[in-house]
């Protein structure tokens, strides 16, 4: 009789995909991506593209198109810079992590010049700087501000609201670019209140689908702006996109089944409704934040008023890797947690807590987390869950949530 051995790996259970994205594609939004291909020049087609399209416009709180490519959030960079720039323009960044400084890094190689406020990447941009900036460019020759709203890299958030306040106060023309990749779907964000002209995002956290499309919402005034800007544009090119689109087509082929699963995500954040949405993110992450502290953990992010509601990155105590110890979890607890990224390599490990995941699912995160501290010998304390959930207890009770009499 042949004896049969099992295949080494195999690792029953969940997977705990703990990483800030891409984060676990809900059952409704895989299901809806299996829908067979269509016509991408039919009526059923452009039907699907217009739907879309005024689904978009909700998620982004805008009026203007929001225009849908094949790509990742880096090809949206790209879109916005290209669409709006000419060659040797300057653009002010504030480098709040690896993300800002990739986006920084981009605009130099398409020979725009940068100016770039820096920052110990352990907080959020701070308008005052962008401010002052801004005030000392008497020759108004700064043609744009990229901000990245959530920093996935480090956990800190950044106030938009506030950084439009900052170019109001200066009185500078100047256009408001803002990263969303790790924001959108997860915490507030309103384009056209907040008086953004290009907002550029990702398919892959909070709008919960695979990586593959990235979205960019434009202001008549980012519009204006492309008419006049002279940096090489074709595949990123907005003005083909701006035609096609509200005839419900595309200049090239869509990915079709990126876009069914996307109307069925826009679907599912309708259900459950953005504000439900936004305090469900920020629940989430008050636990783990309670958790990191109860195991005696550093929060990266020093200052409370720059949490992130999307994914919280922690401080390894000295002499230890972070990356030995993910390793360790993931061997041993089949958990995957976000690595420091850059100056951060090996110093922090992330716990991302957003798109379609809840209290439980959080709270066996956290156990992961903490076997995977105590299997790598990472010194901490004991309390991290008791203290995550009390704080879903808490608010939960607060809601209403209560046993039922006996």
């Amino acid at each position: 009789m042949t004896a049969h051995h099992s295949q080494p790996g195999r690792k029953p259970g969940q997977h705990f995909l703990q990483i800030p994205g891409p984060t676990i594609v809900p059952g409704r939004i895989e299901q809806a991506m299996t829908a067979p291909i269509i016509d991408h020049r039919g009526p059923e087609f452009s039907a699907l593209t217009l739907r879309i399209g005024e689904g978009l416009k909700s998620i982004f709180k805008t009026e203007n198109p929001v225009v849908v490519f094949p790509g990742s959030g880096t090809g949206a960079w790209e879109a916005a810079l290209v669409n709006t720039m000419s060659a040797g323009e300057r653009v002010l960044t504030v480098e709040t992590g690896q993300f800002s400084l990739l986006w920084e890094t981009m605009a130099r190689k398409l020979g725009l010049d940068t100016q770039v406020i820096e920052t110990d990447w352990r907080t959020g941009v701070d308008a005052n700087a962008v401010e002052a900036a801004l005030n000392a460019d008497t020759d108004k020759t700064i043609k744009a501000v990229c901000i990245v709203h959530n920093e996935t890299a480090t956990g800190c958030r950044s106030w938009v609201e506030e950084i439009r306040a900052a170019l109001d106060a200066a009185k500078h023309p100047a256009l408001l670019m803002v990263d969303t990749v790790s924001s959108l779907g997860v915490m507030d964000y309103q384009h056209d209140s907040w008086g953004v002209d290009v907002t550029v995002c990702g398919s892959q956290k909070g709008m919960m689908l695979p990586p593959g499309l990235s979205f960019t919402a434009v202001s008549d005034k980012a519009i204006a702006a492309s008419k006049a800007a002279n940096l090489p544009r074709s595949y990123f090119s907005w003005d083909e996109m701006l035609v096609a689109n509200p005839k419900g087509f595309f200049p090239y082929t869509p990915a079709t089944s990126l876009l069914y699963g996307l109307e069925e995500a826009i679907k599912m954040m309708h259900e459950e409704g953005l504000d439900a949405i936004f305090a469900r993110h920020d629940l989430l992450a008050a636990g783990v934040r309670a958790a990191v502290e109860g195991w005696g953990l550093e929060i990266l992010c020093k200052d409370p008023k720059y949490y992130s509601p999307a994914v919280t990155a922690v401080k390894m105590p000295e002499g230890h890797d972070a990356d030995k110890f993910r390793k360790i979890a993931l061997d041993t607890y089949n958990i995957a947690l976000g690595t420091g990224l850059n100056r951060l390599a090996g110093k922090v490990f992330r716990i991302g807590h957003l798109a379609d995941t809840n209290q439980l699912t959080i709270m066996g995160a956290l156990a992961g987390v903490e076997l995977g501290l105590e299997a790598a010998g990472v010194p901490h304390e004991k309390n991290g869950l008791n203290a995550a959930m009390a704080v879903f207890a808490k608010a939960n009770k607060s809601a209403g949530i209560t046993s039922a009499a006996a």
